[in-house]
């Protein structure tokens, strides 16, 4: 009897559906993603510019909000082919490695992010419950080995998925609900036994965002526990205030997330455009809002932007 199966291949084609059931609105969905993607590239490029060129703001606090403005244009630059070609000129197909390459790439910068939303939140805990030691514990050298240890983890991590995938048989129709390519999305199109493929996916899920969100909660218990021994209320506030950029960078990443995970293990029967609507709040919206909120909440690097904007005064 011969197989159902196809074997993969470079060439196999792959069709990205966007958004079909909203079709007499796909040129205003267009737009609307064309202006998050300004916000995000421009917002993040002149915070790296300002990061750069404002000499107050080469400490670990900001090297880690670089690491964190280049992540972001790297989850922006790896939607920014196939939402484009699917959105604005209709073009649907890609080839099965182009979108192994795509998904890898996505799932690399989130993994990314969430060490880095770590990371951050150990120098917050560092600068308020150990302030005299924070130069010498968070050096440049320390910050460099820190943000190379989250590259190579979420490397590592990410690496094995499209060689779970590419392993396998396509045999069912090869259609992926996003204009985009993700892993939960495209472990449905083979035929054969995709077991270890959401194994391994649980297993990352588990040791990354799992373990990353925990750390960070238990990091501003230590936090509140610290700032509550201070005897002025004025004080306090003034600590606190340090780490609201942070609170809300972390709480615009993993909320989306929790919400996607919730949904799609226990909103089966939910409408197709619910679960399309949360992945781009997941891969949109953080991008778009961080340099956004850092822009706000940080004095110097309001400073310097209205400097760029308004220009210097005379």
């Amino acid at each position: 009897m011969r197989n159902i199966g196809t074997n993969v291949s470079s060439t196999t084609s792959i069709t990205l559906m966007g958004f079909p059931e909203l079709e007499s609105l796909e040129h205003w969905l267009a737009a609307l993603l064309l202006l998050l993607y300004a916000v995000s590239i421009l917002g993040n490029t002149l915070i790296l510019v300002i990061i750069k060129e404002e000499q107050s703001l080469h400490q670990p606090m900001y090297y880690f909000l670089s690491f964190l403005s280049i992540n972001d244009l790297g989850v922006s630059f790896s939607t920014l082919p196939t939402v484009l070609a699917s959105m604005c000129f209709h073009a649907q197909k890609t080839v099965f490695d182009a979108c192994l390459a795509q998904m890898f790439f996505i799932h690399f910068s989130s993994w990314t992010e969430s060490g880095i939303l770590l990371a951050m939140s150990f120098d917050r805990y560092v600068a308020i419950c150990n302030p005299l030691r924070y130069s010498s514990v968070l050096t440049n050298a320390r910050v460099a080995h820190m943000g190379v240890s989250i590259i190579i983890r979420s490397f590592c991590l990410v690496f094995p998925l499209p060689l779970l995938l590419k392993r396998l048989p396509l045999c069912k129709a090869n259609v992926l609900t996003h204009s985009y390519c993700l892993h939960p999305d495209l472990i449905r199109l083979p035929c054969g036994d995709t077991t270890i493929n959401s194994m391994y996916g649980l297993f990352i899920v588990i040791a990354t965002f799992g373990v990353d969100s925990v750390l960070i909660f238990l990091s501003y218990v230590l936090i509140l526990h610290s700032v509550l021994a201070i005897a002025s209320q004025e004080e306090r506030l003034k600590t606190l205030n340090t780490c609201v950029s942070h609170i809300c960078a972390v709480l615009i990443f993993y909320v989306p997330l929790v919400s996607g995970s919730v949904v799609h293990r226990f909103g089966k029967h939910a409408p197709e455009y619910v679960h399309k609507f949360i992945s781009l709040v997941y891969l949109f919206v953080p991008p778009m809002l961080n340099p956004i909120i850092y822009s706000i909440k940080t004095k110097e690097i309001r400073r310097r932007l209205q400097k760029i904007i308004v220009g210097p005064k005379l």
